[in-house]
């Protein structure tokens, strides 16, 4: 694990150096906020808005090995860049333009994983969100493994607030659903 946060740290330092804004939001917020858990590649959020992309894809496909040979192509039609870095660890990184992705980077804040690695992950609340939002499998069980760990100090009224209208864009309301059983289910344990 110490590799994988050694190489979301040559990330980070890359786009300190540009003042870009952005977060971690996978798995390595994740152990910060819920469940220890492997990972082998590092996801962010990088608020780049829309039109301006291409010129964020294009300064970390210079600076990082691409994952795909149509790397730019792909990133600017799904919205995500999939980059290696130094040492093989993949690094996917989200182009955000929601309201909610900036807002998101903006509370997000540094924890230390490890002697000489403080990474800048999102809050709690808005791990919540992205992870209900994506929806599969493994983002619930990191929902639960947020909601056990964090319960006392969750804002449930901020990640309704913050979820809601994705869902609506998204046309799922069966994700709020399932968000309040499983908030439910955790605060009855």
């Amino acid at each position: 694990m110490i590799e994988v946060l050694q190489a979301a740290r040559e990330v980070q330092d890359f786009l300190e150096q540009r003042e870009w804004s952005f977060a971690f939001i996978g798995g390595i917020a994740v152990n910060r906020w819920g469940r220890a858990r492997m990972t082998n590649d590092a996801d962010l959020c990088l608020f780049t808005d829309f039109g301006n992309e291409a010129s964020f894809v294009d300064a970390l496909l210079e600076k990082f090995t691409p994952r795909r040979a149509d790397a730019k192509e792909f990133a600017l039609l799904n919205r995500v860049v999939l980059l290696t870095s130094k040492k093989g660890f993949g690094v996917d990184i989200s182009l955000g333009a929601f309201n909610f992705e900036r807002s998101a980077i903006m509370r997000s804040s540094l924890f230390r994983f490890h002697e000489g690695v403080e990474l800048l992950t999102v809050s709690a609340e808005d791990l919540v969100v992205f992870k209900a939002f994506a929806g599969r499998p493994q983002d619930w069980f990191d929902v639960e493994g947020i909601f056990n760990r964090q319960l006392a100090s969750l804002n449930m009224n901020l990640i309704r607030q913050e979820l809601a209208p994705l869902c609506e864009l998204k046309e799922s309301p069966e994700t709020l659903d399932q968000l309040e059983r499983l908030w439910q289910s955790c605060q009855d344990e």
